[in-house]
Protein backbone atom coordinates (compact mmCIF):
# COMPACT_ATOMS: atom_id res chain seq x y z
CA UNK A 1 0.00 0.00 0.00
CA UNK A 2 1.39 3.41 -1.00
CA UNK A 3 1.39 6.16 1.61
CA UNK A 4 0.44 9.68 0.53
CA UNK A 5 2.81 12.45 1.53
CA UNK A 6 1.86 16.08 2.14
CA UNK A 7 3.40 18.69 -0.18
CA UNK A 8 6.25 19.39 2.27
CA UNK A 9 7.55 17.28 5.14
CA UNK A 10 10.51 18.49 7.21
CA UNK A 11 12.46 15.87 9.19
CA UNK A 12 14.67 17.37 11.90
CA UNK A 13 17.12 15.77 14.28
CA UNK A 14 20.65 15.76 15.58
CA UNK A 15 23.67 14.07 14.06
CA UNK A 16 23.21 10.31 13.78
CA UNK A 17 19.64 10.56 15.10
CA UNK A 18 18.14 8.39 12.35
CA UNK A 19 16.52 11.30 10.51
CA UNK A 20 17.82 10.35 7.03
CA UNK A 21 16.78 6.74 7.42
CA UNK A 22 13.32 7.85 8.62
CA UNK A 23 12.95 10.25 5.67
CA UNK A 24 14.05 7.54 3.23
CA UNK A 25 11.36 5.21 4.58
CA UNK A 26 8.72 7.93 4.13
CA UNK A 27 9.60 8.27 0.45
CA UNK A 28 9.94 4.52 -0.06
CA UNK A 29 6.50 3.98 1.50
CA UNK A 30 5.14 6.54 -0.97
CA UNK A 31 6.47 4.47 -3.87
CA UNK A 32 10.04 5.77 -4.12
CA UNK A 33 11.42 8.85 -5.75
CA UNK A 34 14.37 11.12 -6.37
CA UNK A 35 17.17 11.53 -3.83
CA UNK A 36 18.54 15.09 -4.03
CA UNK A 37 21.87 15.01 -2.21
CA UNK A 38 23.57 18.24 -1.12
CA UNK A 39 26.76 16.79 0.39
CA UNK A 40 30.16 17.16 -1.20
CA UNK A 41 32.99 14.81 -0.31
CA UNK A 42 35.56 17.36 0.82
CA UNK A 43 37.55 14.81 2.82
CA UNK A 44 37.82 11.06 3.39
CA UNK A 45 35.46 11.03 6.36
CA UNK A 46 32.71 12.79 4.40
CA UNK A 47 33.29 10.50 1.44
CA UNK A 48 32.71 7.54 3.78
CA UNK A 49 29.48 9.06 5.13
CA UNK A 50 28.22 9.55 1.58
CA UNK A 51 29.15 5.97 0.68
CA UNK A 52 27.23 4.62 3.70
CA UNK A 53 24.13 6.59 2.67
CA UNK A 54 24.42 5.39 -0.93
CA UNK A 55 24.86 1.75 0.11
CA UNK A 56 21.84 1.93 2.42
CA UNK A 57 19.66 3.32 -0.38
CA UNK A 58 20.74 0.78 -2.95
CA UNK A 59 19.77 0.96 -6.61
CA UNK A 60 16.08 1.69 -6.03
CA UNK A 61 16.73 5.43 -5.82
CA UNK A 62 17.50 7.87 -8.60
CA UNK A 63 20.07 10.30 -7.18
CA UNK A 64 21.01 13.85 -8.16
CA UNK A 65 23.82 15.66 -6.43
CA UNK A 66 23.35 19.42 -6.13
CA UNK A 67 25.26 21.43 -3.53
CA UNK A 68 23.79 24.89 -4.26
CA UNK A 69 20.81 25.20 -6.63
CA UNK A 70 18.05 23.42 -4.67
CA UNK A 71 15.15 25.64 -5.76
CA UNK A 72 16.05 25.31 -9.44
CA UNK A 73 16.51 21.53 -9.28
CA UNK A 74 13.30 21.02 -7.30
CA UNK A 75 11.36 23.09 -9.84
CA UNK A 76 12.81 21.08 -12.70
CA UNK A 77 12.17 17.65 -11.18
CA UNK A 78 9.04 17.94 -9.03
CA UNK A 79 6.36 15.49 -10.06
CA UNK A 80 3.14 14.22 -8.58
CA UNK A 81 4.33 10.74 -9.59
CA UNK A 82 7.44 10.62 -7.37
CA UNK A 83 8.41 12.45 -4.19
CA UNK A 84 11.78 14.13 -3.79
CA UNK A 85 13.98 13.66 -0.73
CA UNK A 86 16.42 16.50 0.00
CA UNK A 87 19.26 15.39 2.25
CA UNK A 88 20.21 17.68 3.76
CA UNK A 89 19.31 21.31 4.26
CA UNK A 90 22.09 22.07 6.74
CA UNK A 91 24.80 20.78 4.40
CA UNK A 92 23.26 22.96 1.71
CA UNK A 93 23.45 25.96 4.06
CA UNK A 94 27.10 25.21 4.74
CA UNK A 95 27.73 25.03 0.98
CA UNK A 96 26.00 28.41 0.52
CA UNK A 97 28.09 29.99 3.27
CA UNK A 98 31.33 28.59 1.84
CA UNK A 99 30.35 29.91 -1.61
CA UNK A 100 29.71 33.31 0.02
CA UNK A 101 26.13 33.40 -1.26
CA UNK A 102 23.23 35.23 0.34
CA UNK A 103 21.98 32.19 2.23
CA UNK A 104 18.93 33.95 3.66
CA UNK A 105 17.79 34.94 0.17
CA UNK A 106 18.36 31.37 -1.05
CA UNK A 107 16.31 29.98 1.86
CA UNK A 108 13.45 32.38 1.12
CA UNK A 109 13.58 31.42 -2.57
CA UNK A 110 13.50 27.75 -1.57
CA UNK A 111 10.43 28.31 0.62
CA UNK A 112 8.66 30.15 -2.22
CA UNK A 113 9.54 27.33 -4.62
CA UNK A 114 8.21 24.70 -2.21
CA UNK A 115 4.79 26.35 -2.26
CA UNK A 116 4.49 25.92 -6.03
CA UNK A 117 5.87 22.42 -6.66
CA UNK A 118 3.83 19.73 -8.41
CA UNK A 119 4.82 16.90 -6.09
CA UNK A 120 5.74 16.10 -2.48
CA UNK A 121 9.13 16.90 -0.99
CA UNK A 122 10.73 15.55 2.18
CA UNK A 123 13.55 17.74 3.54
CA UNK A 124 16.07 16.46 6.10
CA UNK A 125 17.78 19.01 8.33
CA UNK A 126 19.95 19.00 11.42
CA UNK A 127 18.69 20.74 14.51
CA UNK A 128 22.03 22.25 15.50
CA UNK A 129 20.94 24.65 18.25
CA UNK A 130 20.43 22.11 21.01
CA UNK A 131 24.01 22.10 22.27
CA UNK A 132 26.50 24.60 23.59
CA UNK A 133 27.00 28.03 22.04
CA UNK A 134 29.88 27.71 19.55
CA UNK A 135 33.12 29.46 20.46
CA UNK A 136 33.73 31.16 17.10
CA UNK A 137 31.83 33.61 14.92
CA UNK A 138 31.51 31.38 11.82
CA UNK A 139 30.05 28.49 13.82
CA UNK A 140 27.61 30.83 15.60
CA UNK A 141 26.49 32.34 12.28
CA UNK A 142 26.00 28.84 10.88
CA UNK A 143 23.99 27.72 13.93
CA UNK A 144 21.83 30.82 13.75
CA UNK A 145 21.27 30.45 10.00
CA UNK A 146 20.33 26.78 10.39
CA UNK A 147 17.85 27.57 13.17
CA UNK A 148 16.30 30.38 11.15
CA UNK A 149 16.10 28.23 8.00
CA UNK A 150 14.50 25.35 9.91
CA UNK A 151 11.89 27.75 11.27
CA UNK A 152 11.11 29.12 7.79
CA UNK A 153 10.71 25.63 6.33
CA UNK A 154 8.67 24.42 9.31
CA UNK A 155 6.28 27.35 8.79
CA UNK A 156 5.86 26.32 5.15
CA UNK A 157 5.61 22.58 5.81
CA UNK A 158 2.42 20.63 6.36
CA UNK A 159 4.29 18.04 8.45
CA UNK A 160 7.33 18.43 10.72
CA UNK A 161 8.90 15.43 12.44
CA UNK A 162 11.71 15.45 15.00
CA UNK A 163 13.79 12.27 15.16
CA UNK A 164 15.86 11.31 18.21
CA UNK A 165 17.41 7.87 18.80
CA UNK A 166 15.66 6.69 15.62
CA UNK A 167 12.25 7.52 17.04
CA UNK A 168 10.01 10.03 15.24
CA UNK A 169 8.02 12.66 17.11
CA UNK A 170 5.45 14.44 14.94
CA UNK A 171 5.59 18.13 15.83
CA UNK A 172 3.20 19.44 13.17
CA UNK A 173 0.69 17.62 11.00
CA UNK A 174 -1.74 19.59 8.87
CA UNK A 175 -3.75 17.18 6.76
CA UNK A 176 -4.37 18.75 3.35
Amino acid sequence: MTTLLPPLTVVLGGARSGKSRYAERLVEDAGGGLYLATAEAGDAEMAERIAVHQARRGDAWRTLEEPLELARILSAHASADAPILVDCLTLWLSNLMMAERDAEADVMALCETMASLDGPVVVVSNEVGLGIVPANDLARRYRDLAGWANQRLAETAQRVVFVAAGLPLVMKDENP
